[in-house]
């Protein structure tokens, strides 16, 4: 069971919740945080880059000069690596990347993740009705007076977002702010951030979504 203070809008302390999520044990959590994360970057590769070896350039099929005789090195095609213009030695191919991580390990890093940044964790009091329109600089203040630093990286957790949000529209401007939503969270996202805000409802889901 993990304890919270909640926030208003004013950044005041209004009350104070709880949570509870299973976590992996002491000895092996950050191994399966860790092998979340490298499935989680490794799976972004697109592993598309590719090179051509000799036998797939195009040209060198006749052989340059004769064998002896011209007193230069002997050459049996101007495809050769050694060739400006000739093929790569064991230069890149197409592979696949991704690596395979159970849903059930899966979640618990996820929640392990996010349980481990408890020290960082400020809940906040649903806040849309605030924002009657767009307006990144009262997010901003809303960010400081929670106790966000500017300069700091920070990830905002909502219970959903939507593209016509004010609290989108607000957020996409600033600078080291990510916004998610509470059923899309990510092992890389919860650790990369300085600072986690998540909102009184986005907390609920969270629990419904990855209490299992």
């Amino acid at each position: 069971m993990v304890e919270s203070v909640v926030k208003n809008w004013q950044g005041e302390q209004v009350g104070e919740t709880t949570f509870e999520l299973r976590t992996a044990k002491e000895e092996t959590a950050s191994h399966i945080v860790h092998r979340a994360l490298v499935r989680q970057l490794t799976n972004a590769r697109q592993g598309n880059a590719s090179t051509k070896t000799r036998s797939e350039v195009r040209g060198g099929g006749r052989k340059p000069w004769r064998q002896k005789g011209t007193g230069r090195a002997r050459a049996g095609s101007i495809r050769s690596p050694l060739w400006r213009g000739g093929g790569v030695i064991f230069g890149p191919k197409p592979r696949d990347f991704n690596l395979k991580l159970n849903r059930k390990e899966r979640r618990l890093a996820l929640r392990t993740a996010f349980v481990s940044r408890i020290e960082d964790l400020i809940v906040v009091e649903e806040f849309s009705t605030e924002l009657s329109r767009p307006k990144t600089k009262e997010l901003v203040a809303a960010l400081a007076r929670w106790g966000v630093v500017p300069e700091s990286k920070s990830l905002l957790i909502l219970s959903e977002i939507a593209d016509t949000d004010n609290v989108y529209l607000s957020a996409r401007n600033i600078e080291n702010l990510k916004l998610i939503a509470a059923d899309q969270l990510n092992v890389f996202d919860l650790l990369h951030a300085d600072k986690i805000v998540v909102t009184a409802s986005a907390l609920e889901k969270i629990q419904e979504v990855y209490s299992a």
